[in-house]
């Protein structure tokens, strides 16, 4: 089932987007100021998709350097990008004076890559009050909006409090009970050689190929000039697939692009929707996973 849209910030198409998941350049220029706004900087100091930026010395005025890397990342497993726990997700959070009351806007200088993980991350650990910024720094700066050199600063320590919401994560052993069960669709963010297992993984210790079952959107096709595509667009992407009301389970290579896909997703479709966090980096390294 499709969302209706109501009176929303509108993308480069003229399409409505909800607010309370993507929003334009414009709108945050005209929030910025607002008391409760908390601006973040999710951009990753570097990838594997092997996107470049122009704007890694910048960043939006009175912006928030988000650190996935190193602060919110699970230090105590090899695997990339995994969710802390709750406990120092909030600690870290807290170091950014990010209250419960905060109103969030992540973005990155890339455009549209590792802001929607922050996003549904936040998501997961109970903050709804989070949006991402369309086309992100390029798109801000392209406007002509403020910008300042790279900040580092002390916040006054804020009040946030983790809920962990359990049902947006998914591990191993519930992928691999869906070989059987398939009540759940696994939706695989990866390029198509990757999926197909014609193209090497960037990690060289990962072997390519993709989950039994799985079916393949390349999170590069879901976006234009760094931006979601249209409403419509992307209603088209999806609906070449069967999808119908079941689970969306989203994955990648280490569970960051997946959630381009999944926030594309949750602009048009009303589906459960959640991510294996561990995604192919640890599928294909487990002894008893069938690859395709």
């Amino acid at each position: 089932m499709l969302n209706n849209f109501n009176s929303n910030p509108k993308n480069k198409h003229g399409n409505e987007l909800k607010t309370q998941t993507v929003v334009s350049p414009n709108w945050l220029n005209e929030n910025l100021n607002n008391a409760n706004l908390v601006v973040l900087d999710t951009s990753p100091k570097s990838n594997v998709s092997g996107l470049d930026t122009e704007f890694s010395e910048i960043q939006i005025k009175k912006a928030r350097y988000f650190d996935l890397d190193n602060k919110f990342s699970d230090p105590k497993t090899t695997l990339p990008h995994m969710l802390p726990t709750p406990t120092d997700f909030e600690k870290e959070a807290r170091k950014l004076g990010i209250n419960n009351t905060s109103e969030i806007v992540v973005y990155d200088n890339l455009g549209i890559y590792s802001s929607p993980r922050v996003w549904w991350m936040f998501k997961v650990m109970g903050h709804i009050n989070v949006k991402v910024l369309d086309g992100g720094l390029p798109a801000w700066v392209k406007l002509g909006f403020e910008t300042e050199p790279i900040q580092t600063g002390n916040y006054t320590e804020g009040n946030f409090i983790s809920q962990y919401h359990s049902k947006d994560v998914k591990d191993f052993d519930f992928v691999k009970m869906n070989l059987e069960s398939q009540k759940s669709i696994i939706i695989d963010a990866r390029s198509n050689g990757r999926f197909n297992g014609t193209a090497p993984e960037p990690r060289e210790w990962v072997k390519s190929g993709h989950i039994p079952n799985s079916i393949n959107i390349p999170f590069e096709s879901l976006l234009e000039n760094g931006k979601f595509k249209s409403k419509d667009e992307l209603k088209t992407i999806f609906q070449q697939h069967d999808l119908k009301n079941r689970e969306l389970v989203f994955s990648c290579g280490s569970g960051l692009t997946a959630c381009i896909n999944l926030l594309a997703a949750e602009i048009i479709m009303d589906n459960p929707k959640s991510v294996y966090d561990g995604s192919w980096t640890e599928w294909a390294q487990r002894k008893n996973a069938p690859i395709v």
